[in-house]
């Protein structure tokens, strides 16, 4: 292994809860009078912290969003994880081969903590994520691409910028993470490589990420 820390992102990592809640967050702004398809939530806010969906519809719109938005949709989401939610095929065997070879690693995700705690409890992705290896944009006040949530998670794990890896599904991931000065892989699940620019490698399977990190 040639990284000492890998860090996660969480939503379209580790657990597959992107098309649930972007789904519902497109059905929402749209039930609030903002228009947005699946598409385009995922084009805009896919990798994001809640505060970059205010942003872009005051931005766009000139209206601010209900004060209760983030709780309502947090309530949807949570009840969508309950439903549907799974965790990503391959990421298990990732963490377990990341332990046998003891390889640090921790999550470090736009969500709050609240939101990956929900989502790790129903996969049973809880028992390898302690509370020392949990990062939120919530640590740190601004969310992906800053770099601020990538620095933090290895200050906090106690590793060098450039002797991370950050494993990322999205382009606002990406770039925090290059930002930060750490090597990126990039998950092509659901989003093309192309759209994952600067990426030292590409991978579509989970099970081809650990090559990429040896």
């Amino acid at each position: 292994m040639r990284y000492d820390l890998v860090i996660f992102d969480n939503d379209g990592v580790l657990v597959d809860s992107e098309p649930i809640s972007n789904r519902l967050l497109a059905e929402y702004l749209t039930e609030l009078g903002h228009p947005t398809s699946y598409e385009e939530s995922i084009r805009d806010y896919m990798g994001s912290a809640m505060h970059r969906i205010h942003e872009l519809i005051l931005e766009r719109t000139g209206e601010t969003l209900p004060g209760d938005f983030d709780d309502v949709f947090h309530q949807r989401v949570f009840a969508g994880f309950e439903r549907e939610l799974e965790p990503v095929p391959g990421a298990v065997p990732v963490l377990e081969k990341l332990v046998a070879d003891e390889v640090p690693y921790c999550v470090a995700s736009s969500g709050s903590h609240e939101r990956i705690r929900v989502g790790h409890r129903k996969t049973g992705l809880d028992r390898w994520f302690g509370a020392g290896l949990v990062f939120s944009s919530q640590d740190v006040g601004r969310g992906k691409p800053a770099p601020d949530l990538f620095l933090h998670a290895a200050e906090r794990m106690g590793v060098v910028p450039e002797r991370c890896a950050v494993v990322e599904d999205s382009p606002l991931g990406v770039r925090a993470g290059l930002a930060a000065g750490m090597d990126v892989y990039g998950f092509t699940a659901m989003t093309p490589s192309e759209k994952l620019a600067g990426a030292r490698g590409y991978f579509s399977d989970m099970g081809e990420l650990l090559d990429l990190l040896s």
